[in-house]
C-alpha cells in the first residue's frame, strides 16, 4: 500500500506536512531516522503511516500512559488495529491484548520502556514480525535531556534481537548534545536526521 493512499484513506489528509514525507520514505527504505519536530507538527503520522505501509508489527515506545491510550483510541476510530499494554489496565486485559499481538492481529503496539525492556517481552517480540521501532520522547535517553529515564538506555539492546529493523527516534526538543546522545546511545547506524521548522504560522506571540 502506498503511503499517500494510507494518509488519505486512513487518516483523511490529502498531503503530508513539511518533513513528514521524507521521514516516511526513509523508514520504508529500511534506514534509521532521528527526527526533531515541534509538538503539533504531526510526529505520530511519521511512524503510523510507515507502520501500516510496511505491514507486520510496529512497536511504539512512549513514557506516558495517557498519551498511549489517546493515540490507540484515535487509531481504533480510524479502523487501525492498535493496542497498548500498560499498567493502567488489569492483567487479564493485557494478556488478551498480547494474544492478539502474538496472533498477528495488531499493527501498532504501544509500550512503555519499562514494560518493553524485560527479558520476557524482548524474547517474545523477537519471534514476531516486527517491522519498525518508534521511540517517542527520545530525549529521555540522554541524561542531558530534561526527563531522564534509565530504561531508555536499554533500548539499544533491541538491535541484537531485532537486527535490520529500522528505528525512528522522535523528540520535540533536543540540543545538539542531546541529539548526539540519542544517536550514540540508541546505536543508530547511519541515521538520516530531520529537524522540522519551529516556526508555527498558526500561533501569534504578543
Amino acid at each position: 500500500v502506498k503511503p499517500h493512499d494510507i494518509l488519505r484513506k486512513t487518516f483523511g489528509y490529502e498531503s503530508f506536512r513539511p518533513g513528514q514525507e521524507g521521514i516516511v520514505t526513509t523508514l520504508l527504505e529500511g534506514r534509521n531516522v532521528l527526527a526533531v519536530m515541534p509538538t503539533g507538527s504531526g510526529k505520530s503520522l511519521c511512524y503510523q503511516v510507515p507502520a501500516l505501509a510496511r505491514g507486520g508489527l510496529a512497536i511504539v515506545v512512549s513514557p506516558l500512559v495517557a498519551l498511549m491510550q489517546d493515540q490507540v483510541a484515535a487509531l481504533k476510530l480510524a479502523g487501525v488495529a492498535a493496542e497498548s499494554i500498560n499498567s493502567a489496565q488489569d492483567r487479564e486485559e493485557n494478556v488478551a491484548i498480547w494474544r492478539r499481538v502474538a496472533a498477528g492481529e495488531v499493527r501498532l503496539l504501544y509500550l512503555s520502556p519499562e514494560r518493553l525492556m524485560t527479558e520476557r517481552m524482548v524474547g517474545a517480540l523477537s519471534r514476531l514480525d516486527v517491522q519498525l521501532i518508534a521511540i517517542d520522547e527520545a530525549h529521555c535517553i540522554s541524561e542531558w535531556g530534561h526527563d531522564f529515564r534509565p530504561e531508555y538506555r536499554q533500548l539499544a539492546t533491541l538491535r541484537e534481537h531485532l537486527p535490520g529493523v529500522p528505528f525512528l527516534a522522535l523528540t520535540a526538543t533536543a540540543t545538539l548534545r542531546v541529539r548526539e546522545d540519542i544517536v550514540r546511545l540508541l546505536q543508530l547506524r547511519d541515521p538520516r536526521c530531520y529537524t522540522a521548522s519551529f516556526n508555527r504560522p498558526n500561533l501569534t506571540y504578543r
